[in-house]
């Protein structure tokens, strides 16, 4: 089969597509025939060496967290899935996705909206699961709350991470500040902000009171993000680990209501990629992307996705026409 895949870090021009054996599922595992996987900063930073000497020790390794694919075999556990359905996925940390087949355990997976193409559902799995639980878990944002309406803050919100949070923090039930590059207002819009700022009109000491501000990026710091925060409020880093000081105090347990700081670590569930199914499948929830590209052009993909023009996410179509 046909995998992208690296044999030493650095930028695009490293990735390269070659015929690899097929995987076999195992266990719990299903094998995927896949249709589409998407770029991620994650896919990026490990394509560079951005994942530290654990991905050093897997090399050479295939490319891709997100898949979406038809099931064609399953491991002898299996009980949630059979051959000819079509599910989408968040691989774990060995990755894989953009590869011709996959394997997957069935606990990660759900089966694929059916209202939108298997391209478009490339693109929800790590970006639709970080926003929604950082949304929901650390955000404690839930539908048909009582109380008054939530505010909330995406910086970044034309980004992959980004553009899911604010068409879920709308149906969350939230009034949405999106902030990004002036040009990307209109895309922001149209995902469902209520408001779009640019971020050198953000002032943090005259804006606010925000309940929640998702840093998608992730860009900011809680000093400088604290005084726009609600008496409750919580600014949430996709950056898993604080990198300053006045971060990582943020964080300590404290008695009674205050502003804090959350980071999100993306778990990669079933139940929740169902759920984010059921939103597309209604259109409640918008699926934002941007630009597709071939398997052979991988090295194209990520070189655009490195760019400033990106608006939502960029897909990579592994299924030759």
């Amino acid at each position: 089969m046909r995998a992208a895949r690296v044999h030493h870090f650095g930028g695009p021009e490293v990735l390269r597509v070659e015929e690899v054996a097929w995987p076999a599922p195992q266990g719990d595992e299903l094998l995927v025939r896949v249709a589409a996987s998407s770029i991620n900063a994650t896919d990026l930073a490990l394509r560079s060496g951005g994942l530290g000497p654990l991905a050093a020790r897997q090399l050479p390794l295939t490319v891709g967290f997100d898949v979406c694919g038809e099931v064609v075999a399953c491991g002898p556990r299996v009980t949630a899935f059979r051959p000819g359905e079509w599910v989408y996925a968040l691989l774990g940390l060995r990755a894989g996705g953009s590869a011709e087949y996959v394997t997957v355990r069935q606990g990660r997976a759900a089966r694929a909206p059916a209202t939108v193409s298997a391209v478009q559902a490339a693109a929800v799995p790590l970006a639709g699961l970080t926003a929604l639980q950082a949304l929901r878990a650390q955000g404690g944002l839930q539908p048909h709350s009582t109380g008054p309406q939530p505010r909330v803050l995406v910086y970044g919100a034309a980004g992959g991470i980004g553009s899911f949070a604010v068409g879920l923090a709308r149906v969350l039930g939230a009034h949405v500040t999106g902030v990004a590059r002036s040009e990307k207002h209109a895309f922001v819009q149209a995902l469902g902000a209520d408001e779009v700022l640019a971020p050198a009109d953000l002032d943090w000491t005259q804006a606010g009171p925000w309940d929640v501000v998702l840093d998608t990026p992730p860009a900011l710091s809680f000093a400088a993000v604290r005084p726009a925060l609600g008496p409750r409020g919580v600014l949430v880093s996709t950056r898993p680990l604080p990198t300053r000081l006045g971060d990582a105090a943020a964080m300590l347990p404290r008695r009674g209501p205050h502003p804090r700081l959350a980071t999100i670590h993306t778990a990669e569930r079933g139940l929740d990629l169902a759920f984010l199914a059921r939103l597309i499948d209604s259109g409640e929830l918008p699926v934002p992307v941007d630009r597709v590209f071939p398997l052979q052009d991988i090295a194209a993909a990520h070189r655009y996705a490195e760019g400033d023009e990106v608006r939502g996410k960029v897909v990579v179509a592994v299924a030759e026409d």
